[in-house]
C-alpha cells in the first residue's frame, strides 16, 4: 500500500499537472464498493469545478475544488472560500491516478474518468479495488492523527504515553500518526535503535526523541527519491521510486545488517511483517 512518501510524490505531481484545470464531466464505473460517497453526489460535486489545489493528508490525496466564480473572487481577495468542496482519493493497495490523453486506451480496472477542460483525462485505475473515492462538501476532510512531518517533539512524545502496545503497532495507528506505514515504521525504528516489539510506554523520552528525528529523516529522504517501488507503485508519470534501494531492514530478512553484519530478522506483529536487526535494535 502506498505510504506517506508515495502519496506525497503523486500529489505533488498531480498538483503540477492539473491545478487550475476545470472538471467538465465525470464517469464512474459500476463497482460501487470503491465509493464512500454516493456516485451521484461525487459526480455533481466534481462537475464544473475548478481544481484549486492537490495535496496529501495522511495517505489520502485531497483535491480542493471551487467554482470558477469562487476562483476569480479568491484571486481578487487573496482569501480562500470556506465553501470549497473536496474530492478525496485513497489509493488502497494498487490504486493509481493517471493524467492521460483522451485517445489513449482505457486500462482495465479503470473506475473513474474525469474529463478536464484542458483536453486531458484524469483516470483512477485500481485492479484490486481497495481504493476509495469520496467527497466532502461542508468542512475540511479529517484524516485523523497528526502529520509526522509537521508535529513537534512534545506532542509526538505524548502520543505514546501510557500505551502498552508494541511501538510498531503504535506507529501504524493512523489515529495517532497519519501516513506512516510498514516500510517507514521499520526503517525509522532501525535508525533509532528500537525493536518493533518494545512496548510504547517503556520507551524513554530520549529514545522517543531519536525516533522523532528518524521518522522525519526517513520520510524526507523517501520523498526526495520518489518513494519505494516494491510492488505496483508508480508515480503520476508511471515512473518508479528509488528509496527501496536505501532500505536498511525492510524486506531484507536473512540478509546481513549494513551496520553490524547480523542477519536481519522478520517477525509478525498484529498481522504485519516487521523487519529488524537483533543486535542494533534494543
Amino acid at each position: 500500500m502506498p505510504e506517506l512518501p508515495e502519496v506525497e510524490t503523486i500529489a505533488r505531481g498531480l498538483a503540477r499537472r492539473v491545478t487550475g484545470d476545470v472538471i467538465e464531466s465525470v464517469w464512474l464505473g459500476e463497482k460501487t464498493d470503491l465509493l464512500k460517497s454516493p456516485a451521484a453526489l461525487i459526480a455533481t460535486t466534481l462537475e464544473s469545478r475548478r481544481i484549486a489545489s492537490v495535496r496529501r493528508m495522511g495517505k489520502h490525496i485531497v483535491f480542493d475544488l471551487e467554482s470558477e466564480s469562487q476562483g476569480r473572487r479568491a484571486k481578487k481577495t487573496k482569501a480562500a472560500d470556506p465553501s470549497k468542496a473536496q474530492w478525496i482519493v485513497h489509493l488502497g493497495m494498487t490504486g493509481r491516478l493517471q493524467v492521460c490523453e483522451p485517445q489513449e486506451e482505457v486500462a482495465r480496472h479503470t473506475h473513474a474518468i474525469l474529463k478536464l477542460a484542458s483536453g486531458k483525462d484524469l483516470r483512477f485505475v485500481d485492479p484490486r479495488r481497495f481504493g476509495r473515492l469520496s467527497v466532502a462538501t461542508a468542512a475540511d476532510f479529517d484524516a485523523g492523527g497528526v502529520e509526522p512531518l509537521e508535529v513537534e517533539l512534545d506532542p509526538f512524545v505524548s502520543l505514546f504515553r501510557g500505551r502498552k502496545t508494541p511501538i510498531k503497532s503504535a506507529l501504524l495507528n493512523q489515529k495517532l500518526l497519519r501516513g506512516v506505514g510498514n516500510i517507514y515504521a521499520d526503517e525509522s525504528l532501525f535508525r533509532s535503535g528500537l525493536r518493533p516489539r518494545r512496548r510504547a510506554n517503556s520507551i524513554t523520552r530520549e529514545q522517543l526523541g531519536k525516533l522523532f528525528v528518524a521518522i522525519k529523516e526517513v520520510l524526507r529522504e523517501a520523498i526526495a527519491l520518489g518513494g519505494s517501488s516494491i510492488s505496483d507503485y508508480v508515480d503520476d508519470d508511471g515512473k518508479e521510486g528509488f528509496f527501496q534501494l536505501q532500505h536498511r531492514v525492510y524486506g531484507r530478512e536473512g540478509e546481513r545488517c549494513l551496520v553490524c553484519k547480523t542477519p536481519i530478522k522478520r517477525i509478525v506483529i498484529g498481522g504485519r511483517s516487521s523487519h529488524f536487526c537483533p543486535k542494533c535494535q534494543k
